[in-house]
């Protein structure tokens, strides 16, 4: 006897759960492998050196996030609606390789134009450095694909494995320096590129294992259905057509929008205090928000599997499915508030003493902003979680416009001397934004547009169009 509509909505629930319960370990795992390379840093480092690491590590994570992330997101989200509906995958993998493809090669045009400025603007003269950045980005690349490739499948071992894998390489390098087997910066450098390239070594089995089996199902469905090999073919040959370059390119540049604003808050910090106060200034900025950082490398574990997730539930017939969509995002927010809690009580007793043991005695810290970065990381977080919840619901462009709107509010917050300690005016403008985006992200998930009224037939081309390229709401 097959469980009612209800049950199976909540056992889907329960799965995401478990998942994401195991995915936290992992991804757990790789926030450790990650601190681990910065504190090595840190220590084997002079003040300059160290604070040139994380001005390369900044530049390589603002680019790849704004633009690769956008992909994995796509393929993320709608590799998950088509497996729902019972469709093949082969018309969101084929855009997604198309528009990655293009942004690699767009930016290693762009880069190789711009080589003197970015050597010997942002990374100090150091022609490694460029070339460590230069080749980061592009493995990166595939890296990301692959990511959001196996997301969407919810092939959430591999995916762990994968972003584990590169945090360990990356830390091996910083290891081996720290040891005597490598010495100097740029070995420590050459560990950012390394690891997108060794991680990859994972895909190739994973995807070649899939492509087997699925071709195993087609035969065994064709025969099934007393159908030819060419109309199975017939059939992939219009998912392919259903879903064309359009239909990605709107959703895939409302993301690009959010993943720049998010690159902005975590990382743009650091490049503003550098540019008025020096990179050692930049290190210690560097230092303060990794408190918010480092959560988020840990909260990607969440934010991946809820995507899926949540597009699943908001697409199913099941009766109970959106009943389910909102009880996954409050548990999610309880435990981000839960997590802030216990992180502001800790950065409220030991916070200084603790910084200056993860990163060395090289800076003094001061605890207010410690706090408000701990409150700005549970605002964060929270922002996040529901910006995932939007984007299941159809609402990536009204999300994109909230997101550019407060990176423009934290940039020039930080830019203009409102305060003059340039390090607190960045905790602060951190805290700030992130109230601010929470607030217009819920009030878009608690009042979505589009939804009802506005969306074609279901399974219709136009409602395919419309749900991919955001054109539900046409308003900010």
């Amino acid at each position: 006897m097959s469980d009612s509509p209800e049950k199976a909505a909540e056992s889907r629930t329960r799965a995401y759960g478990r998942t994401a319960g195991f995915l936290t370990i992992g991804v757990g795992l790789t926030g450790i492998f990650t601190y681990a390379y910065f504190l090595i840093a840190s220590h084997d480092l002079s003040k300059d050196s160290y604070g040139e690491i994380t001005v390369l590590w900044s530049a390589v994570f603002i680019t790849v996030s704004t633009l690769y992330r956008p992909v994995d997101q796509l393929l993320s989200r709608h590799i998950s609606e088509h497996i729902e509906r019972g469709e093949t995958d082969v018309g969101p993998v084929r855009v997604a390789s198309k528009i990655q493809g293009s942004l690699a090669l767009g930016f290693a045009i762009v880069a190789l134009i711009l080589k003197g400025p970015l050597e010997n603007g942002l990374l100090s003269g150091n022609s490694t450095l460029y070339w460590v950045y230069f080749s980061s980005v592009l493995f990166y690349a595939a890296s990301y694909f692959a990511r959001g490739y196996l997301a969407g499948h919810q092939q959430f071992g591999l995916f762990t494995t994968l972003i584990l894998s590169e945090s360990v390489f990356r830390t091996m390098f910083a290891a081996l320096v720290a040891v005597g087997i490598l010495s100097g910066q740029s070995m420590v450098a050459l560990g950012i590129v390394a690891a997108p390239l060794l991680s990859l070594m994972v895909v190739p089995p994973a995807i070649t294992r899939r492509s087997r089996r699925e071709a195993e199902e087609r035969a065994a469905y064709a025969e099934s259905h007393g159908l030819a090999a060419e109309d199975v073919h017939a059939e992939e040959v219009e998912a392919r057509e259903e879903f064309s370059l359009s239909h990605g390119a709107g959703f895939v540049g409302s993301v690009f929008l959010i993943m720049f604003s998010e690159q902005v808050f975590l990382n743009a910090g650091p490049l503003v205090v550098r540019a008025v106060e020096g990179v050692a200034a930049a290190g210690y900025i560097f230092n303060v928000l990794m408190i918010a950082r480092a959560p988020l490398q840990l909260f990607q574990a969440v934010s991946t599997s809820i995507l899926p997730h949540l597009t699943a539930l908001h697409h199913s017939k099941d009766p109970d499915s959106e009943r389910q969509f909102h009880h996954s995002v409050r548990m999610v927010l309880l435990g981000i508030f839960a997590f802030t809690a216990v992180s502001f009580a800790v950065m409220a007793v030991a916070g200084p003493k603790l910084m200056q043991i993860a990163f060395s005695d090289k800076f003094t810290y001061d605890r207010l902003g410690l706090l408000l970065v701990v409150v700005g990381m549970g605002l964060y977080l929270s922002a996040v979680t529901v910006n995932q919840a939007c984007l299941a619901q159809g609402q990536a462009r009204r999300s994109s416009i909230r997101w550019i709107s407060c990176a423009v509010f934290f940039i020039v917050w930080t830019i203009l001397p409102f305060i003059s300690d340039g390090n607190l005016r960045v905790e602060i403008g951190f805290a700030l934004t992130a109230l601010l985006l929470f607030a217009l992200l819920t009030f878009i998930y608690l009042r979505p547009k589009g939804i009802e009224e506005d969306v074609p037939l279901e399974g219709s081309s136009e409602a395919i169009e419309a749900k991919l390229a955001g054109l539900e709401d046409t308003s900010p």
